[in-house]
């Protein structure tokens, strides 16, 4: 049988920082929005891959 009441440090640690700084959740998703959370753009994406020149070999010298 697992003993489930076992608490890492790392999540004591977490669970005890978000409890006495309520206010860290909502700039934690106000930050992944900045980042992550985006639309995509179909047509842009594909106007980016699009345009991408492939790389040339040996890229570290002179040529």
């Amino acid at each position: 049988m697992m003993d489930y009441s076992y608490e890492s440090e790392h999540t004591k640690f977490m669970r005890e920082l978000l409890e006495k700084n309520p206010q860290l959740e909502s700039k934690r998703l106000e930050a992944r929005n900045i980042w992550w959370d985006k639309k995509l753009d179909k047509e842009e994406q594909k106007r980016f891959n699009e345009s991408d020149e492939p790389m040339k070999p040996y890229v570290y010298f002179g040529g």
